[in-house]
């Protein structure tokens, strides 16, 4: 299973702090919000689910899933956070920066539990990894650390690549960070970038048509949750 949804649920569960065993004998039954970005989303909400069950809790009995489905662009996600706290969930498992974002401005009482943020304490998600402070707290992953390698594992596997394309959504949470330090990664390897902006799934086609234009040799994708709803 993957681990980082593993620890995830334990979190939310914590944070919900009610066991199976007082919620049999007829109390509160929790609501948790669970954004999903399209079917790419299911093998992780199926991870989520097995963890739950492993943990004794059972859907309908001790806790419901509010999933919303979107198409991994932040208008969708502040559509579907805005729905939930309507709904007024007892917690919302946010699974990247764009849906972390959105949960945020959108509750500042409902918890929000991160599955894998980036950067979390630069975009202003938490106060420190130590003291998260607010009412978010979770998992954090640095990725920027790793923008030079996987450039260079590019370069690696095409050893004459000199223009390299990359998706990039403005709006994501970091984005701007994260693009420095591909810019700073393809200047050490002598690789020119062709930066192609994507704020929604619509311009997909038209952004590898642009890539192809610019004669990339290949592509990376800094376009967060968008990239990922979308990387079939």
């Amino acid at each position: 299973m993957n681990t980082p949804i593993r620890l995830a649920v334990v979190v939310a569960i914590l944070l919900l702090a009610t066991p199976p065993a007082a919620e049999a004998q007829g109390q509160k039954v929790w609501r948790i919000g669970y954004p999903s970005p399209g079917e790419v989303g299911t093998p992780y909400l199926a991870a989520f689910r097995q963890r739950l069950r492993e943990l004794n809790y059972v859907e309908g009995q001790h806790l419901a899933l509010e999933i919303r489905t979107t198409d991994g662009s932040p208008e969708q996600y502040a559509r579907v956070a805005a729905e939930l706290v309507r709904l007024k969930v007892d917690i919302i498992v946010a699974s990247s920066n764009a849906v972390i974002a959105a949960a945020q401005k959108a509750t500042t009482s409902i918890p929000i539990v991160m599955v894998i943020a980036s950067d979390p304490v630069a975009n202003g998600f938490v106060a420190s990894l130590a003291r998260p402070g607010g009412n978010i707290t979770g998992l954090a992953a640095q990725p920027l650390e790793v923008t030079s390698k996987r450039l260079q594992l590019l370069k690696e596997a095409v050893p004459n690549l000199s223009r390299v394309a990359v998706l990039w959504a403005p709006e994501v949470p970091g984005a701007r960070r994260a693009l420095r330090e591909v810019e700073a990664a393809a200047t050490a390897l002598r690789l020119q970038l062709q930066v192609v902006e994507v704020r929604n799934p619509g311009e997909l086609e038209s952004a590898f048509a642009a890539a192809t234009r610019g004669r990339a040799g290949a592509v990376i994708s800094s376009a967060g949750s968008l990239g990922f709803a979308h990387r079939a």
